[in-house]
């Protein structure tokens, strides 16, 4: 794995990092207009974005921690960015250069004051694995097999700054309003701050194994407080493949359908029982053992959902409600979707829109079992996010639609449906967690 000496930490090295990146996004808009001499707007569009993508990723996988963690985020939006986006920003996932030995010796110094190599039998030099936050490495003590998650320096300190450099590139791919996207930074501001505090990892990650421990087909590792801070973290060493290779593997097979249903129940019994979710799900956090079972990873992202968020949610899923226009515009009202001095004419727009929405993301709901692997499913999905992408009036509202929790549920819920869709999942049973 490519290694790298140095992180820019400082405001204005990180500021001036992302300035150098729109200087080349830039040229490449110059040889867009060139490329519309010799080729169609089509072709000279798809060469535009690709060079876009890859200027955008080579500078926030630069910068690493928040900067790099938002463009993880919006890789799992499938259907709402462009394609060449999503295939950049999803190495985030798992392609992005580790920090060397050197620095890694500097952070158990400043944390432990001694080098990894005391503290451990054996500890790996290089990387195994390397994200937007921290690069895990292979350790041993006293014979027991261990992944050591070191965090990249000024990742925590940097938070704030790099959420204002980064903004107008997220709203800019998203189409939101820079004032209405306020609220819904601080939220994002607020997972990442606890992404950092790996000791609210660990306390988080030993309360769903424990909670979850009776759940069929899914494994955790344990973690230890020993060998652990706020910048370090160390764990057992799972052993697996990641999701994705299993996905390329084994999809569409019965054990693949196994591994959906492991995954679907995890994910329902959290949300229902617990109220409490693994909320970033992508490939990268989960594994699979050489038994199909399922290996839960990276505890540092837990989204609390609230009674009064949670019930009118789920609400949604009732045809009782969905078909009443009084209770649906109430509902949607209870989530911020609708604002009480809205016209109606804006009512109609924003109820006829999510109706639409919420029928077709709320399907698997509304039945028994469900086919993850439905082409006609994801081609739904995929034609509707870009339709409501190209909708103008809902671009033209003058403020952000839906509450702040949307954020982290909508991810979940979009990142549990790429990943069921991955495996190509089917016969899934939707209601095991009761």
């Amino acid at each position: 794995m490519r290694t790298i000496d140095s992180i820019p930490t400082g405001k204005i090295e990180r500021a001036a990092k992302l300035v150098s990146t729109g200087a080349k996004i830039g040229g490449n808009y110059l040889k867009y207009y060139g490329n519309l001499l010799s080729k169609s707007k089509e072709e000279a569009n798809e060469t535009l974005q690709q060079d876009n993508a890859a200027d955008v990723y080579d500078g926030l996988k630069t910068l690493k921690g928040s900067a790099l963690k938002v463009a993880q985020m919006l890789s799992m939006d499938k259907g709402i960015l462009p394609q060449a986006y999503v295939d950049k920003f999803s190495l985030s996932q798992f392609s992005v250069p580790a920090l060397s030995f050197p620095l890694v010796v500097r952070s158990f110094k400043q944390n432990f004051k001694c080098s990894p190599t005391d503290l451990f039998d054996y500890f790996e030099k290089n990387a195994i694995h390397a994200a937007s936050i921290g690069q895990v490495h292979l350790a041993s003590k006293d014979g027991k097999k261990l992944a050591v998650k070191v965090q990249y320096p000024g990742v925590s300190e940097s938070i704030e700054s790099d959420l204002a450099l980064v903004k107008p590139i997220a709203l800019r791919l998203l189409n939101i309003d820079g004032q209405a996207a306020d609220t819904y930074f601080q939220e994002v501001k607020k997972k990442l701050i606890e992404e950092t505090d790996y000791i609210n990892e660990l306390d988080q990650g030993r309360t769903i194994a424990k909670r979850c421990k009776d759940l069929k087909g899914v494994v955790f590792p344990k973690f230890y407080e020993e060998y652990s801070c706020d910048k370090i973290l160390t764990m057992d060493y799972m052993e697996g493949i990641h999701l994705s290779e299993y996905c390329a593997l084994k999809a569409g097979t019965k054990e693949s359908n196994e591994i959906g249903q492991y995954l679907w129940d995890f994910y329902m019994f959290q949300i229902h029982q617990l109220r409490k979710v693994h909320a970033d799900p992508h490939p990268g956090n989960f594994l699979v053992n050489k038994d199909n079972k399922l290996v839960a990873l990276d505890f540092g992202c837990m989204k609390e959902i609230p009674a009064y968020f949670y019930e009118p949610y789920f609400e949604l899923i009732s045809e009782e409600v969905m078909g009443n226009e009084d209770r649906f515009k109430s509902t949607l009202i209870k989530l911020e979707i609708l604002r009480e001095d809205d016209s109606e004419s804006t009512v109609k727009d924003l109820q006829d829109l999510f109706k639409e929405l919420l029928l077709l993301i709320t399907r698997p709901f509304r039945a028994d079992t469900f086919d993850f692997s439905s082409i006609e499913f994801i081609t739904e999905i995929k034609s509707l996010a870009g339709k409501m992408m190209d909708d103008k009036s809902l671009r033209d509202q003058d403020a952000g639609r839906g509450s702040k929790h949307f954020i982290y549920m909508n991810r979940t819920f979009f990142g549990l449906y790429n990943l069921m869709m991955d495996l190509q999942a089917s016969h899934i049973k939707i209601n095991n967690y009761k």
